[in-house]
């Protein structure tokens, strides 16, 4: 399984990197964690734009779910003719968020261009993948995923706070994912997101054998949240970067 990192900023884009996106393949099958703002542009780097095979959305704030809008007018008005359907899951609701977000009123929103599948709490199939979702703790529904293929496991935190389920997804995996948005004694809102030694104490306890850190906003010095993450993880650990490939 090899995961490639499209888009790391957290929250808004930065100078060198678009929002949340995550490239993940196995067997041929090429799916998106996430597709942020900014962060289609950059997948041209990677792959070209009709091999994706499906989208997962760990939720519906615009820095993980918005570039879907520029996705559908590649996919609805290629000059070549539409694109078959791509099969999208996410929240309940993300067909009328995205529908909105383009400013299409009603039917067919963005139906035409994109398969809309509801994420539950349990498993879901797309090609060689096996995903388990579960829900974590940020303001609106966020999941988190752990991801499995050809004998081997990735798991993507999302955006969340404290979360036990976090952990729960994360045992024995061979690669935490997590986002550490957050300064230790500087960001106290609760239940939002984690920071560095959060991100750190979670991959412990969760046994991970790898830790990268995502989603930190360009305010936040990454260095600084790394060192507090591996004061309280035992393991490897690094921060994500726009570009870099990990095989799993």
């Amino acid at each position: 399984m090899k995961l490639t990192v499209v888009g790391c900023a957290g929250s808004y884009p930065a100078p060198d990197s678009p929002c949340s996106c995550y490239l993940v393949e196995a067997d041929g099958v090429r799916v998106l964690l996430d597709l942020g703002s900014g962060a289609l542009g950059s997948l041209q780097h990677h792959t070209d734009l009709g091999a994706i095979d499906a989208v997962v959305l760990s939720h519906l704030h615009a820095d993980h779910c918005l570039d879907l809008c520029a996705y559908f007018v590649y996919r609805n008005y290629h000059p070549e003719g539409r694109l078959p359907l791509l099969p999208v899951w996410g929240p309940e609701g993300t067909a009328a968020r995205l529908s909105r977000a383009y400013d299409i009123a009603g039917e067919p929103g963005l139906t035409e261009a994109f398969s809309f599948h509801d994420v539950r709490p349990g498993v879901f199939e797309i090609g060689p993948f096996r995903f388990t979702a579960g829900h974590v703790n940020h303001p609106v529904e966020s999941f988190a995923y752990r991801i499995e293929a050809d004998g081997t496991n990735l798991v993507y935190s999302g955006d969340t706070g404290d979360s036990d389920t976090l952990v729960e997804l994360a045992r024995d995996t061979e690669l935490l994912l997590c986002e550490a948005s957050f300064v230790d004694g500087r960001d106290t809102y609760p239940d939002v997101h984690l920071n560095g030694r959060e991100a750190g104490e979670h991959a412990e306890r969760a046994g991970a054998r790898r830790l990268v850190l995502t989603h930190i906003p360009e305010w936040t010095d990454g260095e600084h949240n790394l060192a507090d993450a591996r004061k309280a993880y035992s393991g490897t650990a690094d921060l994500a970067r726009p570009g870099a490939v990990y095989e799993v």
